[in-house]
């Protein structure tokens, strides 16, 4: 099998001609000719011994076959357990990328006739996620917070208390993390909260294609709305979720 070569941009007419309307056949083909050119393998373990099943598009590893795993062309992509056929997925793609401001939740959800804003949001956030180059830059909604690590001043030795005022008094560690919803975190152990630091580690560890990124209130976080889709919640007023925003 060898994987179809990449289209620089397809016009609506070529995308309708190569996936037409109701042809979950052809959609099927193309993404298994692009994940595996060289043959289906296991997406759990890797193997290549595998052999398909009679229910259509299904497959079942022979190192996994005592647990009875099985598995479809979609199993471990964006679109596994989902409601919607493939083409649905593929013209959401070809949207965001033929338009060249993108485009709303609420105008996909107009043109593929959900009945619902959120089905499309989520098509969406799931796409654009997956267009982020695979390193360690975080995507989709991903949440910031600082904290200090260590303990009080008063169960240290006397000699051992600086006298400073504030929660590093102690000697405390201040470490800023930023997890990406569901995924696994970035942490580092900085010398201060100040703006200028906390700017760098999320320009560091955060995608500038982020879906959303959610932070409180404090002050060194005050500029990311400059680059970032940024939220907030003020933990002072005793908010700590609005909408999709917390941390």
């Amino acid at each position: 099998m060898r994987r179809p070569k990449p289209v620089h941009q397809l016009t609506s007419a070529q995308f309708d001609a190569m996936f037409p309307v109701g042809d979950e056949e052809a959609c099927r083909v193309y993404l298994i000719a692009r994940r595996w050119p060289n043959g289906v393998n296991c997406p759990r373990c890797g193997n290549v011994k595998v052999y398909k099943l009679a229910s259509g598009y299904h497959w079942q590893c022979e190192a996994c076959a005592k647990d009875g795993y099985r598995f479809s062309c979609i199993a471990g992509t964006i679109f596994e357990n989902t409601n919607k056929p493939l083409r649905d997925w593929f013209k959401i793609t070809h949207l965001i990328l033929t338009s060249k401001k993108g485009m709303s939740a609420r105008q996909l959800g107009r043109y593929m006739g959900f009945g619902s804003v959120k089905t499309a949001w989520l098509m969406a956030h799931k796409i654009r996620t997956a267009l982020i180059e695979p390193e360690t830059k975080l995507g989709g909604i991903v949440e910031v917070d600082e904290t200090f690590v260590g303990g009080k001043a008063k169960n240290r030795h006397w000699d051992k208390r600086d006298g400073k005022p504030g929660p590093t008094a102690s000697g405390k560690a201040i470490v800023v993390g930023a997890v990406r919803r569901k995924g696994n975190p970035v942490a580092r152990v900085i010398a201060n909260v100040k703006q200028e630091t906390l700017e760098a580690f999320v320009n560091e560890a955060v995608s500038e294609k982020v879906s959303l990124l959610c932070t409180d209130q404090w002050v060194g976080y005050r500029r990311l709305g400059d680059k970032f889709n940024h939220g907030t919640v003020d933990h002072a007023k005793h908010q700590y979720v609005v909408d999709a925003v917390h941390t």
